[in-house]
């Protein structure tokens, strides 16, 4: 059986479990990392020598960080749903996961990280209205994007929808002034009708705080 090593409340173990449900496949989920601890410990080392989660094991494979996670279970289990079988149709999803991880996540976590994690007496301000100025941009880049079609990567729900839109959740409930972006907006909502967006990434924000 697949085995996910890590905790349910780390956005990058929320990607990996988000795509384990759209798939549909049996898994077991242990936790590690974080108050669990046992990233230190030679079987996890072995397992990933930077201590980091997520990881996986699937039949003696062992795979991590989390897009390379999200790769291989789509390439293994999920050609034409979350894998595109064309090499340039998957490349899409491909760039828009690797634009979420170069650029998205570090503005986004410069918000989340410097408001929500922050007690508000030392709270940065000009960093964070700074990552909320970039934030935005790169939001209204997909905003743009989500005008002409319904997903990152197209007509279809791709892997490339998964870390973008992984951020979503947390973004719009944070208390914080957000412009209105109809298209990405109307994404969000279609994300939430997913029955494993809201398992795995909508879970409770006092879960969320301090990790």
């Amino acid at each position: 059986m697949l085995k996910i090593y890590g905790r349910r409340n780390s956005i990058n173990v929320q990607k990996v479990m988000w795509a384990v449900g759209e798939l549909g496949l049996a898994h077991e989920r242990i936790d590690v990392g974080g108050p669990f601890g046992g990233l230190n410990t030679p079987q996890f080392l072995t397992m990933n020598p930077l201590g980091r989660i997520p990881v996986i094991e699937d039949d003696g494979a062992i795979v991590w960080e989390s897009h390379a996670i999200v790769r291989y279970l789509a390439a293994k289990y999920g050609e034409g749903s979350l894998w595109a079988a064309d090499p340039a149709e998957r490349s899409v999803a491909d760039r828009w996961m690797d634009w979420a991880q170069a650029d998205l996540y570090p503005a986004f976590f410069g918000v989340f990280g410097g408001f929500f994690r922050t007690p508000e007496s030392q709270r940065n301000w000009p960093a964070i209205r700074a990552a909320q100025t970039r934030t935005t941009a790169l939001y209204r880049i997909l905003d743009k994007l989500l005008a002409d079609q319904p997903f990152i990567a197209g007509g279809t729900f791709t892997m490339g929808d998964i870390p973008a839109g992984t951020t979503l959740y947390r973004y719009y409930n944070l208390e914080i002034e957000r412009p209105h972006l109809p298209n990405l907006e109307r994404y969000y909502v279609h994300l939430r009708e997913r029955a494993v967006y809201r398992e795995h990434v909508m879970i409770s924000f006092e879960d969320l705080r301090g990790r």
